[in-house]
């Protein structure tokens, strides 16, 4: 896969289309679903050879000053991306009303790291106090 067909992936997940879903119509109503889109990736690529002293000093043929490691390459890339839902805009007699969605598990997650911090902070204020 060239770069070019992988700059094309990339852009077909992170599209306003994965953001703004389809529209649709319920109840009179024009529903616009929204989600929050990220994403990020990154690439590398190594090459290695350079003259090595010798590891043990002792000038044998598997350390000489002048033996070179195995040529060696490489090269890696990766991609992430997040898709979470926001809520819905609702279209209903020209006028629009946003109804966010609310993500239990996430509300529950975020108040447990709250929690776990604020009593980590107690405890260092307290031992910092004796």
């Amino acid at each position: 896969m060239d770069v070019q067909d992988l700059l094309g992936k990339v852009a077909q997940h992170l599209s306003v289309s994965r953001a703004f879903g389809t529209a649709y119509e319920k109840g009179g109503s024009l529903v616009i679903p929204v989600a929050f889109v990220a994403g990020g990736g990154g690439g590398g690529e190594g090459t290695s050879g350079s003259p090595t002293a010798g590891a043990s000093g002792d000038g044998g043929p598997e350390h000489d000053e002048t033996a070179t490691d195995a040529e060696s390459t490489g090269s890696g890339g990766g991609f992430g991306g997040v898709v979470m839902p926001f809520g819905v805009y609702v279209v209903k007699d020209e006028q629009v009303r946003w109804m966010p969605a609310i993500n239990a598990n996430l509300v529950i997650v975020v108040a447990f790291l709250t929690l776990r911090m604020i009593a980590r902070a107690r405890r260092r204020a307290h031992r910092h106090a004796s």
